[in-house]
């Protein structure tokens, strides 16, 4: 059940982004674009940063994650094969009254905008009947537009991973389990984009295809599938445990990046909210202002996306695994005879969920139970799907803070900060020189900056007093701020000499510094 929303804290956060230079709203002098959102300077570098320490934890610290970087435009029959032609559409109905446009599943979420104190559901306007819309983008490749140039911007990047799935397993000299990722562009045309940036039209996507065995496969090497249990990964395991791994993972490393943990959900989908292909899907849900919402979806869709596109394409998709091979050989003719028959059973379920006459589909399920007794097999396949610009929202949701305080001249004020954790915070330092009017200060100020910009984002104020300063970059999430001041310059001793203030922005405590120790300082802090 999705929790009470507040309205004002979302309202400050949309003007904090606004002012701050994290989200603008894409095409504003020209009214906007319902949908389409631009990132400023902060939420470009606060995107940056996520986005790098996602592709640092999972493909550059791992052994068994391959990267991928693929084209926004893809042949149009790959989404023909995964289905997003026929069947990736929301229900959508009109107001004959206001001429709103809905989506039927979320009326009663919906102000109408002739009455924006009522729902939709509440307007005296007739609706249309629910129908059928389909969300992709379509576009023309080619100088004629014409149906048979008819392309699309992808709803998802996920296709692009099985459909390279065999380029990538050869290149790389990986077996499963192994994945691939990808960070990249998506387009949806939402009927109602709504919720700041949380559901937009153009987004981008952090999604991992981890390929494993299947459990036939795991029963013939290891002798059985081990129950799921927390833990390093383990031969024996089966997709149940390499589902658990996932979503476990993926909780840790939002953690890992600033998330409360009391702010994330596991909603494990009914059998109902299930796509027919998958066996299990977990969401991780986040609490935002507007209510409990989706980051990310873990889901073990079996062997369906690449056997959709062995089927379409007539390409083969299957993989040759001499340890099975071997393994199977050394079992007596029962064991063989029942892991065959456990894999053609579920080979011919998908057959005929795909639409496969019965006579045809079980002499192929026949051929790929004779294929499996070779060493071959379709892998399957657990997908950890994350929404990136939700996550920077979730970010700044929980990095939002206000707070009393008393100024130098003893007067309470509040202090609107941004609690960004130092590993993902837009700008890393701020360096100030006492005065400005002081080249002094200035020179040595310039040199700190210089001393740090190689190896973090560094920002320089030398307007106003240090006071207001300190509360610029508060707003901006600036952990660490330094002040380079007459002690600094040696003006109070040697002892002092050479020294900087240095501010902790969550608990706003000051202390002294060497400049020789800032990099060896900081630096562990926001890698």
């Amino acid at each position: 059940m999705a929790e009470p929303k507040n309205t004002e804290l979302m309202e400050k956060i949309v003007s904090l982004c606004k002012r701050r230079g994290f989200v603008f709203q894409s095409s504003e002098i020209y009214g906007g674009i319902n949908g389409f959102w631009d990132y400023g300077p902060l939420g470009a570098e606060l995107k940056r940063n996520v986005k790098e320490a996602w592709w640092r934890d999972i493909v550059q610290n791992r052994e068994d994650v391959e990267g991928l970087d693929a084209t926004i435009i893809m042949h149009p029959t790959v989404w023909k094969a995964s289905g997003h032609v026929d069947t990736f559409t929301d229900p959508m109905v009109d107001c004959k009254t206001c001429k709103a446009r809905f989506r039927a599943d979320q009326m009663c979420d919906t102000p109408c905008p002739k009455k924006p104190s009522k729902k939709a559901t509440e307007c005296e306007g007739e609706k249309t009947e629910p129908r059928a819309f389909n969300l992709m983008f379509t576009t023309h490749v080619g100088p004629v537009k014409d149906d048979a140039n008819v392309a699309y911007l992808r709803p998802e990047t996920a296709q692009a991973i099985f459909v390279q799935f065999k380029n990538v397993f050869e290149t790389s000299r990986q077996k499963p389990p192994f994945g691939i990722a990808q960070i990249g562009k998506a387009f949806r045309n939402e009927v109602t984009p709504r919720n700041f940036t949380f559901r937009s039209r153009e987004f981008e996507q952090m999604e991992i295809e981890f390929f494993i065995k299947p459990d036939e496969a795991i029963r013939a090497i290891s002798g059985a599938v081990s129950a799921p249990a927390s833990g390093e990964p383990r031969e024996d395991w089966g997709w149940e445990a390499w589902h658990k791994y996932w979503f476990e993972s993926r909780v840790a490393w939002y953690e890992s990046i600033g998330l409360n943990r009391d702010s994330l959900h596991i909603r494990w989908q009914e059998q109902d909210e299930l796509a027919h292909y998958a066996r299990a899907t977990v969401d991780i849900e986040f609490d935002f202002p507007f209510g409990q919402q989706e980051l990310e979806g873990i889901a073990a869709r079996s062997d369906y996306d690449l056997s959709q596109h062995q089927k379409v394409s007539g390409k083969s998709q299957t993989i040759f695994d001499d340890e099975l091979r071997q393994a199977l050989s050394k079992l007596d003719e029962g064991q063989r005879a029942e892991l065959v028959d456990s894999y053609k059973a579920a080979r011919l379920k998908y057959l005929l969920s795909s639409g496969v006459e019965q006579e045809l589909a079980e002499k192929s399920a026949e051929a790929d139970g004779a294929g499996f007794l070779k060493g071959n097999y379709v892998p399957h396949v657990i997908e950890p799907s994350a929404g990136v610009d939700r996550l920077i929202l979730a970010l700044i949701c929980t990095a939002y803070d206000e707070e009393k305080v008393v100024d130098e001249k003893g007067k309470e004020e509040v202090r609107t900060v941004m609690r960004f954790h130092p590993r993902i915070a837009p700008i890393k330092v701020g360096v100030f020189p006492l005065l400005k009017n002081k080249p002094e200060l200035v020179a040595k100020a310039r040199e700190v900056k210089k001393l740090l910009q190689d190896h973090m984002p560094v920002f320089y104020d030398e307007a106003g007093a240090i006071g207001r300063r300190y509360r610029r970059q508060d707003e901006a999430g600036t952990p660490f701020c330094l002040t380079i001041d007459f002690d600094t310059i040696g003006e109070n001793g040697e002892e002092t000499a050479d020294t900087v203030t240095l501010r902790h922005r969550d608990s706003m405590k000051q202390e002294r510094v060497r400049i020789s120790d800032l990099v060896g300082m900081l630096l562990p802090q926001v890698r």
